[in-house]
């Protein structure tokens, strides 16, 4: 402020001040990561913390060291925890220090990444183009980085739906529709879809769940024999969504034969890779998903398996141009120009989202630091992980597998001779609970085949054989008294 102006900015007063703190604030990140297993894996807040988030609008200023204690005291020790090495519920990466930093110079940086010749949003399209090339699509496929799998899988379905109505879907709408769509999946296939397609105005009946087989694979024969049964009934088929990684176990569908299927049938290929996509990088399983090449989009999650910092997706497209036609759209307040900041083709043109954030940064230094390849280790190590816990399960008479190990998930219980299922998942349901309770480790359940079962999901790339023997140690346990306290009481 001079000469009596009374402007005000958000930049701090004392500059010198703000330095040291923020010196601190990293030294602290570099202990709270270096310290993970000194912590639990995850934790209740207590009573105190929880009344703490309904404190009133803050409608003064506070200090920004008072600030920075309320968040050490308040939120970092309640976090999800799926940094930590035995971290493995649901399916989350673990995030990496670099890519923290990447998030905080993308902010630093500011820049709204919907379009301008920046650099930026050069880098966003460097960024993609790796991550075609990861894939093996074609130099000529466009893509987006997303918020994650789910809006990766709308897109690729949003192009799908466009290029094969039969209709001019952006002018007319889904109600010039002169037949029903069809989309088909597996039965184990992600919720995103069914999501996706109500969103997109065509209802939870054009997506048809195809049965799977016993190794939770799309089964080929259904599939083609729903497809006959729409085409015959005068419906129209559109495309066949294959799973390179289902979430309840990790199975993945035949690529191959699936993508051939689609080619025969006139079918968009649409492939959902964000369990296990990032396999095509790994060099011992990358046979696992053969056929990814061939699919006509893809979607998948960076901060799956590359441990980028939530949150980045991605969605490929072979065709560029049924991408873009599919989602650009210019207001007179948005021409391109020749020159200028406006020069250059908009990344929205290929998103939902005119507004986006820098999250290519994060994936782009974390790529240049480490490299695709130790990627590619990590995850045969996961990979490598789940197959030395199914073989410890496997040994144990108490421990039971309830579905086939693919890749890093692992689903199994504990079970006592005689219980009947609504006793075996109370059962499972209440040593999971102890064991998360506990901070001791963090596994997730779910339910394969009518029946319940724990579900470990080896994503994380700080993980040893150490914390998986730990894990099977305090299942077996806690299973054991609780099978000893249904005796007694029984």
């Amino acid at each position: 402020m001079t000469n009596g102006d009374s402007t005000e900015s958000l930049d701090p007063q004392d500059w010198a001040a703000t330095r040291a703190l923020a010196h601190r604030m990293v030294d602290d990140a570099i202990t709270h990561l270096r310290t993970v297993r000194d912590r639990p894996v995850w934790q209740s807040m207590p009573e105190d913390v929880r009344a703490s988030y309904h404190a009133p609008l803050p409608m003064g200023p506070m200090p920004l060291e008072r600030v920075y204690a309320e968040m050490q005291r308040n939120l970092q020790p309640y976090a999800m925890g799926n940094i930590h090495p035995r971290f493995w519920g649901w399916y989350m990466g673990a995030g990496n220090f670099t890519g923290a930093l990447g998030d905080f110079l993308a902010a630093i940086d500011g820049s709204n990444l919907g379009g301008g010749d920046t650099a930026a949003a050069a880098t966003d399209r460097q960024v993609v183009a790796w991550l075609t090339e990861m894939m093996g699509f074609p130099a000529t496929a466009s893509g987006t980085l997303t918020s994650g799998g789910s809006m990766a899988n709308m897109v690729g379905l949003t192009v799908a739906r466009n290029a094969l109505a039969g209709v001019d879907v952006r002018t007319e709408g889904i109600t010039a529709l002169p037949r029903g769509l069809r989309f088909y999946t597996s039965d184990q296939a992600h919720t995103a879809h069914q999501k996706a397609l109500e969103i997109l105005g065509l209802g939870s009946r054009s997506l048809r769940l195809v049965a799977s087989d016993e190794a939770f694979r799309m089964d080929l024969n259904a599939l083609a024999a729903a497809i006959a049964e729409d085409r015959a009934a005068g419906r129209q088929p559109v495309a066949v969504i294959a799973a390179a990684g289902t979430t309840n176990t990790g199975a993945i569908d035949d690529l191959k034969a699936i993508g051939a299927l689609c080619r025969r049938e006139g079918l968009w290929f649409h492939i959902d890779g964000c369990i296990g996509a990032l396999i095509k990088i790994a060099p011992g399983h990358r046979h696992l998903v053969d056929g990814l090449e061939q699919a006509d989009s893809v979607a998948l999650d960076p901060h799956k398996w590359m441990h980028t910092p939530f949150e980045a997706g991605c969605a490929l497209v072979r065709n560029a141009e049924l991408h873009r036609n599919t989602l650009a759209l210019h207001g007179e307040y948005l021409e391109e120009k020749p020159r200028g900041l406006a020069a250059g083709e908009f990344l929205s043109d290929y998103s939902f989202e005119l507004s986006r954030g820098f999250k290519a940064l994060k994936i782009w230094m974390s790529l240049k630091e480490q490299g695709v390849e130790k990627f590619g280790r990590l995850i045969d190590q996961n990979i490598e992980q789940g197959r030395y816990l199914t073989a410890q399960i496997a040994k144990h008479p108490r421990l039971k597998l309830m579905a086939p190990t693919s890749i890093n998930i692992v689903c199994f219980r504990y079970e006592v001779a005689g219980a009947d299922e609504a006793t075996t998942k109370a059962l499972n349901t209440e040593i999971m609970l102890r064991i998360q309770e506990a901070g001791t480790a963090m596994p997730s359940d779910t339910t394969v085949r009518g029946h319940h079962a724990l579900r470990v999901a080896i994503n994380n790339h700080r993980t040893t054989l150490a914390d998986l023997d730990l894990f099977l140690t305090e299942v077996v346990r806690h299973g054991t008294e609780l099978e000893q306290s249904m005796r007694s009481t029984g």
